[in-house]
């Protein structure tokens, strides 16, 4: 297969790229020294990398028209971690950082836990506890 299954960069298209680098750095997000000041951002995660774009830019680049700026883009973005307590002590540091909360951390139908927030542009990520999926050393999920 010519498409290898893997994810190496992840880039959300924001409105602000200095005001949404404020926010993933004040949850814990470690920017790395190739970002461009005010012009995108990248940080390392256990996974691939998570880039910061200006929206209308990220558009140009894939030669669509500018983004709709107020609505769900119907992909959510997620973080597994260790326990419910750790969802919870993540939850409160993405609420002390001015993210939104649309869906606070509660037990789930698959024998988790879970909730979601938006960060300032409204992109949605999830955090999640699931028993059933192991984290390996990196903190990510094995599955089965």
């Amino acid at each position: 297969m010519a498409v290898p299954a893997r994810i190496s960069l992840v880039t959300l298209g924001v409105a602000d790229v200095a005001a949404a680098t404020r926010f993933y750095e004040a949850i814990g997000f470690e920017r790395s020294s190739a970002s461009v000041e005010g012009e995108v951002s990248f940080f390392r995660t256990a996974g691939g990398l998570l880039g910061l774009w200006g929206a209308a830019d990220l558009a140009a680049d894939a030669g669509l028209g500018p983004p709709p700026a107020d609505r769900f883009r119907g992909v959510a973005l997620a973080i597994n971690l260790e326990s419910r307590a750790a969802v919870d002590a993540a939850f409160a540091d993405v609420d002390a950082a001015g993210g939104l909360m649309v869906k606070g951390p509660v037990a789930t139908d698959w024998g988790g836990y879970s909730g979601y927030f938006a960060d300032p542009d409204g992109n949605v990520w999830e955090i999640a506890h699931n028993p059933h999926w192991p984290l390996d050393e990196r903190g990510l999920p094995q599955l089965p």
